[in-house]
């Protein structure tokens, strides 16, 4: 594995980002939440102006249906940047959007989307409020990080996701309503973004890390990539893009597998991880900075939405895996 990059602390504490601070503070630094300098920059953040129109922006939640699961301007994507910051419980609109969200439980167990699959995809082209494992684990995830662990409707839900788990992973599976409707690959094959989702949302929860699930979704992801000359799953490879480094965690590439992967102890000296971890190491420039490698435009006015400059947050969450994967 290639050398850890230098870890640019004071440049972190710098930002003008109150997130990059909160987390930097918290995460890499080890401060209590109760400390001075993370209620203030924690305090920072919820003011921040960018951060409430994030907030607003989940206000008659969902907006709208979901027609594209990569579609990265939709709320369920807001949701989960919010959560990857460390909102919780109580903040500023958020027991209002969970509590929407929470109402909407499918008899499964999953939490319901607002869906529309288009009828030459196998859908019925209608509005429909059904799950899908490309959108239900984001909000358990979401609903995990903010503090809503207790709660019994997402233990059921956590009990639901966990047990759709196969031999191979998670593959693509949804509602009863769907019909017929899957992505683009076989049905008994694994999909790798519902065992990234997946996996990003047991690993809240403490007792589940080194569960039969993690490791059977684990290995499907890991075997991807230690075979990824051989074939795609519905259409995912790891190519180019895959290897680029790009926020929001929306669909499935190298920082977004990794920073998940890092969080499950057991895999810290597999050696396909240890490969991914490497080549994201190597992407460091002066001074431990990373760049973004390939944008959303929908985040444009962010500093992870533009390939020009290195990006507080992207150096943020690259040295965080990095010490995760190696902790």
């Amino acid at each position: 594995m290639s050398g850890s990059p230098n870890l640019p602390t004071q440049w972190l504490l710098d930002s003008p980002e109150p997130w990059t601070r909160y987390r930097t503070l918290v995460d890499l630094l080890g401060c209590p939440e109760s400390s001075t300098e993370v209620l203030a920059a924690r305090a920072a953040m919820l003011d921040h102006p960018r951060v409430q129109s994030l907030v607003a922006g989940l206000d008659g939640w969902p907006e709208g249906p979901i027609k594209r699961h990569n579609d990265a301007s939709h709320a369920i994507h807001k949701l989960a940047v919010l959560a990857d910051f460390g909102f919780r419980a109580g903040d500023p609109g958020i027991d209002t959007v969970t509590g929407a969200i929470l109402g909407r439980q499918s008899p499964e167990g999953a939490f319901q989307s607002l869906l529309n699959i288009a009828q030459a995809f196998g859908g019925s082209g209608e509005d429909q409020w059904i799950w899908i494992l490309c959108d239900a684990p984001v909000l358990l995830y979401a609903l995990l990080s903010m503090g809503f662990g207790g709660e019994p409707r997402v233990q059921r839900a956590v009990e639901h996701l966990v047990g759709l788990v196969e031999q191979n992973g998670w593959r693509c599976r949804g509602a009863p309503e769907i019909g017929k409707f899957h992505g683009p690959g076989r049905r008994s094959d694994p999909c790798p973004i519902a065992n990234l989702l997946a996996l990003k949302a047991i690993s809240q929860v403490e007792s589940l890390l080194d569960s039969p699930a993690a490791h059977l979704g684990a290995e499907m992801i890991l075997g991807h990539w230690q075979n990824q000359g051989e074939r795609k799953f519905y259409m995912f490879g790891i190519g180019t893009d895959f290897r680029k480094l790009k926020y929001p965690f929306i669909w499935y590439d190298i920082l977004h597998v990794v920073a998940v992967l890092s969080r499950f102890p057991w895999l810290k000296t597999d050696p396909r991880l240890l490969e991914m971890t490497a080549m994201i190491a190597d992407k460091a420039g002066e001074q431990g900075l990373f760049t973004p490698e390939s944008v959303y435009k929908a985040w444009c006015d962010w500093d992870f939405g533009q390939k020009r400059t290195p990006s507080s947050w992207i150096t943020f969450l690259a040295h965080h895996t990095l010490i995760l994967s190696r902790s």
